[in-house]
């Protein structure tokens, strides 16, 4: 699959494709509805996908403030590939780029630089300044310019359309379950692990790996989960183990900033600083307390222990 980072990075002689475009924030059920239908399109029309995707966030150039990242940009362009992209382009989201009316922007990202010969969004898909262009919009200057444009049904259950506001939701109350039901998968973050306050291996006797996450990222509420911990660029069924996560403020020890700790169950040989991972979250095991004591907190982590074990390894 190729990736292209800004439409300067497309080839000048690019063939006529099947364009979807998005957020795709979080690559969820109802973005792969989207990307799916542009793949069975490019298959009819013997014809190339390439997926659209904007960074960072259009709401944090429009309102100053985006919400919550589910998925960073690399991991995004990843999922949409195995969804069903040949090509994603990341476009950078810009004041200049959100001032292009509907016709500016199908004519210049649309026509030249990705010789549209269909153009997938979902039914509620809006673009150009002031989200002034529509599903309807867009398929009259389809009819300008000679591609095809299809909205396609937004995905829905009991709870309603998939969205990512949902998902993001979801992982907020710390329903991972629910968040994975949406996703197609578990919600995952990524850092590098850094040093932390040491008290896992020197005082408790659990080693965690400490998450250094990118500013804006969505994390499940405080709380204890059952998951797994990946690192990265490594071989996944060499480096991948089930996990005890931790996401809070350590309230037992007057803690204030909020951090993700994931303890590889029955490991303490790791040697992670400095390494890239990525950690998964399953299963809800329980909500953030405050102990009276260190013995009380060693006891708890000793049950959540166990707990997830039995949940991820049957054990």
């Amino acid at each position: 699959m190729r990736r292209w980072d800004g439409l300067e990075s497309i080839p000048s002689g690019w063939e006529r494709s099947v364009v979807a475009v998005g957020v795709f924030d979080g690559v969820h059920c109802g973005h792969r509805a989207i990307v799916g239908t542009a793949a069975e399109l490019g298959r009819e029309l013997g014809s190339s996908v390439v997926a659209v995707t904007f960074e960072p966030h259009p709401q944090a150039v429009l309102r100053g403030t985006g919400p919550s990242v589910l998925t960073p940009v690399d991991r995004r362009v990843e999922l949409l590939g195995r969804s069903g992209a040949d090509a994603v382009v990341v476009l950078p989201f810009t004041e200049e780029l959100s001032a292009l009316s509907p016709e500016e922007f199908a004519r210049h990202v649309l026509v030249e630089h990705l010789h549209a010969a269909a153009v997938v969004v979902g039914e509620d898909f809006r673009f150009g300044h002031r989200a002034a262009g529509t599903v309807a919009a867009l398929r009259g200057l389809g009819a300008e310019h000679g591609f095809t444009a299809h909205g396609v049904p937004l995905v829905s259950d009991d709870g309603g359309p998939v969205t990512s506001t949902r998902v993001r939701a979801l992982l907020a109350e710390g329903d991972v379950a629910g968040a994975a039901e949406l996703l197609g998968r578990p919600h995952r973050t990524e850092g590098h692990v850094v040093h932390g306050a040491a008290r896992g291996r020197e005082l408790l006797g659990f080693p965690t790996a400490n998450l250094d996450l990118a500013p804006g990222t969505a994390v499940p509420g405080d709380g204890v989960y059952a998951g797994w911990m990946t690192r990265l660029g490594a071989a996944p069924e060499e480096d991948r183990w089930p996990a005890a996560i931790s996401v809070g403020t350590n309230p037992t020890f007057d803690g204030a900033e909020r951090t993700v700790e994931a303890y590889a169950l029955d490991r303490d040989d790791l040697e992670l600083y400095g390494v890239p991972v990525a950690v998964e979250f399953t299963v809800h095991i329980r909500g953030q307390e405050r102990f009276d004591s260190v013995d009380e907190l060693v006891h708890a982590m000793n049950r959540d222990v166990d707990r997830c074990r039995k949940v991820l390894v049957g054990g």
